[in-house]
């Protein structure tokens, strides 16, 4: 009690020099994160979202074929993700897959937003309350069969498709994109899809 009632005291006290100097520097790094986090929603360097874009085209199941490899997807086979059109013009995003070294299968529902005009494929995706990364379909099938989406840098990159599998020269194709983009695509892994989903 004595403790808080010290706190509230020292609060409304004339901050020294030094206290003075630790807010700003609070502040600074506050307002750097803060453009970091928007900068992390814009296409990477030399990347143009795909236009014109169709949301209610580009909505329902995808399976995920490649992927360049992170912590939040390590190990995972039989990737999907589930995009549903809001109201508000918001994307629920549901990814879903099987972690083998668990034996159980695992989902994370998110938001997107565009960050521009919705008939651009320029989005921006949070599972985590305020924190939002860029989503941006860097080259798409005319048809809406397969999509090459980059993240808010070239270190991250998904191949999606309607299907499970696609002709080895489409994919080829779509590899030789994105590596004109600037991938790493010989880190690229190719997820398997051998399971059935008992959620579909």
């Amino acid at each position: 009690m004595h403790t808080i009632a010290r706190t509230l005291a020292s609060a409304s006290a004339p901050l020294s020099r030094r206290q003075r100097l630790g807010l700003l520097a609070l502040l600074l790094a506050g307002s750097a994160l803060l453009l970091a986090g928007c900068a992390s929603t814009r296409p990477p360097p030399g990347v143009t979202a795909v236009t014109p874009f169709d949301v209610q085209r580009y909505a329902g199941r995808w399976y995920e074929l490649a992927r360049l490899d992170h912590a939040f997807e390590r190990g995972m086979t039989n990737v999907s993700a589930g995009y549903t059109v809001q109201a508000d013009g918001s994307v629920r995003v549901v990814n879903r897959g099987y972690a083998p070294a668990t034996g159980q299968w695992r989902e994370a529902v998110g938001k997107a937003r565009f960050t521009g005009a919705p008939t651009t494929g320029s989005l921006k995706v949070s599972f985590f309350g305020p924190f939002y990364g860029g989503y941006h379909v860097a080259a798409l099938d005319p048809n809406y069969r397969w999509a090459l989406v980059l993240g808010p840098d070239t270190s991250y990159c998904w191949i999606l498709a309607r299907d499970k599998q696609l002709p080895a020269a489409q994919r080829e194709a779509i590899v030789a994109r994105a590596q004109a983009l600037g991938v790493d695509t010989s880190s690229l892994i190719w997820v398997p899809h051998e399971r059935q989903d008992p959620a579909h």
